[in-house]
This record gives C-alpha cells, structure tokens and sequence, in this order.
C-alpha cells in the first residue's frame, strides 16, 4: 500500500517547481500523493521568508501538525514532518529546538538529499529528539543529483533555470537562504523542457530569483545569457509558449530586449520589478539602478516590443521613505502603466541590513501609502483589462472552470480568460473574443464553434 504524502508549499514559483521535484524524489520510496496532513505518512512544509511573520506562520502550522503526529502515534501509524525552503534555511537549529518532534529541516539547495534523510528519520523512529538538519550549500549542484522530471499535472509548466542571488537589496533575505547567482547548464534545461513537453505541457514559465542573470554553458562550453536560451527554446517542437520569472532591471541586456521583439513564442508580459520610484529609496534598497535607468529600460523593451505589458513589485514604508519618496514611487506607476503588480508593507527580516536603520515609518503611515498605491495599480489594472473588451485573443486553455462547460486559459498577457468550451479543449489554443472584465479576468466566446474530438483541436493549435 502506498505511503501518502503531502505537501504545503508557500510564497513563490520557486517553491512550486521544488515541492514537485521533492514528490519526484519520494516516489520511488512509495511515496504517493495525499490530499490533507491527516491521512499522511509524510509532511512537508516547503517554506518562504519573503512575506510578513513568515516564520510564526510556520511555527503555527508545526503546532497542528504535532497534535495530528501525537495522535497518529497513540494509534500506532507514524508520520514524518519536514520543514524545507527558506524559513528552514534561516532558522536551522533554532527550529529543532523550538519544535523537536520535527524529523528533518532542509534548506532549498539539500532538497535532493531528502530520500537519505527520510530513510534516517524512519530508522531513528519517532520523538527522539534528534533531527535531522540539512542546510549545507553543496559544492555540486542539486540538479546534477535529480531524477528525471515526469509528466507535468498541466498544460503550463515551470522550469528551473537559475538560482541565488547576488544583489544583496537590503531587505531581502534571498542571498541568505538561497545562496549565490547559478545558472544551469542549457544542455539539461533543453532536456527537461523536451521531457515536459513530450509529457503535455504547452507553455513553460522559466524560474530563477534573477532568472535575467541567467548565464548558463552550451555544449561548446561558450555562455549564454537568457536572451539566447529563449531561442533555443523556442525551436522544442511543441512549445508553444515562454514566460520567465523573476527580473531586475540591472540585467536586462539587448540580447534579451532583441529576443522579446523576434520570438514570438516569448509572450508579452514582463514582471519586472523596481520596488520604489525614489532615487534615494532606491540606493538605500541597493538596488544598483534609480528610477530613470528603469524607465529607459521599459522604453527599450516596449520599442522592441508594442504590446508588451509590464507588472511590478512595490515596497511602501521602506526605512526613512518620506511623503516625497513615496509620491515618486506613485509619478512612476503614473508613468509605466501597468497591467498587474504586487505591493506590500515593507518589514523587517532579521539578519538584513534594513532591519537596523533608523527611521523606520509608522504602521498607519506604510497604511496609508498602501491603500492609496493600490488603488491606483487597480486602476491600471482594471482599465488595461478593459482595452482588452471587444478583441480577440489567442487563449491556451488549461483547465475545467467553476462551472459545466466552462474552461479557464490564459490570454498572452497572463490574464485568466473564462469561456464556455469542452473539455477535450484544455491543452489547446483558440481565439477567444473578449465580451466582459473583472479586475483579475476577462471572460469570452470562441470566435468560431470547435469541432468535437482531440484531433479535430490539434489543428486548432497548428
């Protein structure tokens, strides 16, 4: 009988792509997955330290899991629990000791060590209070350990092709947890694309904390910056779509901006982050670029490319932002336009240099600027959806919706798209026009009726 297991995974892309590496990992163990923590053998917390009380939130849910551990014990089935990703990088020994009956905490870069450790943990057996601890950057790199990818559970897919960061911002913790900028070979990154592809993906979502930093060797030994990489990948047969996440701006080179302009595989929309729109802010962010050299770069990437739409993340209430600051970040937004974007209050990460300087803003002021900043990204939202009424766009479904005979898809610009479809249809392309939008969807018709059967829709996708 198969073990189950289940897997929480918060915060980013990146800790998506690792949790399904991780059940790759188990499965030869007999390891299958579970829907809840209650009926499983093994728990893994896949962990973020990116968003507000990041660690709390894990220590809560480590509370439940216990009573369900304790209780599967006193009936004499077991459970595993794992703490892996960034929360288990930083707090490492801390967490072992604040939260003994967990068997192993992993950092994100020993995640390929997990089926030796979970051995350890089944012959150490249950509550003796020795963990097992893993937060070691290895010399080699994990992917050179990881099996095979399989079939991918849906029509988009994400692909690791970079890690790390070295960029050192001041509120972030990524260098810490994540360790230095690596780029994998673009040998292994074009296998496993044509492995997801074979397996039925249509779209892949390219991953790294600097993705554009990427700088990987071909099979000459010559490197390759993301720009080329899309190229080549744009030649797998069967693909039909490329998308990458997540940008800075200090390394978005011509090779890059060229390739949004020529690849038409390479969709036109961009998460580009800039943080705050304050010169100032931004050298106290070090981030390595003010505000006009972010803005020269979207002309670049909208000359080369028209109907490119831009998202964004945005900090409010950084260390010593004044009302000045803060109007710059809004004079920017004003200016860009974007399509969607995220922001939030900044707070403090222990260990980052911006958890040490002065002037912290208040908790009702980083309120204030909040509200007032999104309000006007869901403005731009919102109207950026509504140009979108009336035209008709090519939309990759990608699954079944709320409701009978509806799919969900995507449009170019990321957009859920809502249309009345079979289901034969997901995995497939077709045009799509637009007739209503909400803030985060438009909804529409096919332009012209399906015929019935897959093969019937492959011409569809031709």
């Amino acid at each position: 009988m198969a073990k189950k297991l289940h897997i929480k995974t918060y915060g980013c892309q990146m800790n998506v792509y690792d949790s399904a590496r991780m059940a790759e990992l188990l499965a030869p163990l007999g390891y299958a997955p579970g829907d809840t923590p209650e009926d499983a053998d093994m728990v893994i917390l896949n962990t973020c330290h990116i968003r507000e009380k990041a660690s709390e939130k894990v220590y809560s849910e480590l509370g439940r899991l216990r009573r369900i551990k304790d209780s599967r014990a006193a009936d004499g089935s077991g459970m595993v629990i794992a703490v892996a990703g960034c929360v288990a990088q930083a707090e490492g020994e801390e967490m072992l000791r604040r939260a003994p009956f967990v068997d192993i905490v992993l950092g994100p870069q020993a995640y390929h060590r997990l089926p030796e450790m979970v051995a350890r943990a089944h012959r150490a057996g249950a509550d003796t209070g020795d963990g097992i601890l893993d937060t070691e950057f290895p010399v080699e790199s994990k992917f050179d350990h990881l099996p095979a990818r399989t079939a991918p559970e849906g029509v988009s897919a994400f692909l690791s092709i970079q890690e790390g960061c070295d960029k050192f911002c001041t509120f972030c913790v990524v260098p810490y947890t994540r360790g230095a900028e690596f780029s994998r070979p673009a040998a292994q990154i074009l296998e496993e694309a044509r492995t997801l592809v074979a397996g039925g993906a249509r779209e892949l979502t390219l991953l790294g904390q600097n993705v554009n930093a990427y700088h990987g060797v071909d099979r000459a030994g010559g490197e390759i910056g993301l720009g080329a990489l899309v190229r080549r990948l744009a030649d797998v047969e069967g693909l039909a779509r490329i998308r990458y996440t997540t940008s800075h701006p200090r390394d978005v080179d011509d090779a890059l901006i060229a390739a949004h302009g020529e690849v038409p595989a390479l969709m036109p929309y961009l998460h580009l982050p800039v943080q705050s729109g304050s010169d100032r802010i931004l050298a106290a962010m070090n981030r390595g670029h003010d505000a006009a050299a972010y803005l020269r770069t979207v002309e670049r990437l909208r000359a080369a490319r028209p109907d490119l739409a831009l998202s964004c993340d945005f900090i409010v209430g950084f260390p010593g932002e004044s009302d000045a600051d803060f109007e710059a970040t809004l004079e920017l937004v004003r200016t860009v336009e974007y399509a969607q974007a995220y922001s939030f209050k900044y707070s403090a990460r222990p260990g980052t240099p911006a958890a040490a300087l002065p002037n912290q803003v208040s908790v009702a002021v980083k309120d204030e600027r909040l509200a007032r900043l999104q309000a006007l990204l869901g403005e731009q939202q919102m109207a950026f959806n509504r140009a979108c009424v009336g035209r008709t766009l090519e939309v990759l479904f990608e699954r079944p919706g709320r409701h009978a005979g509806q799919l969900v898809g995507r449009s170019p610009w990321n957009q859920a798209v809502h249309v009345t479809a079979p289901d034969h249809a997901i995995g497939d392309m077709a045009e799509v026009v637009i007739e209503t939008c909400e803030s985060h969807s438009l909804g529409g018709r096919l332009s012209e009726d399906l015929p019935d059967g897959g093969d019937a829709m492959e011409r569809l996708s031709a």
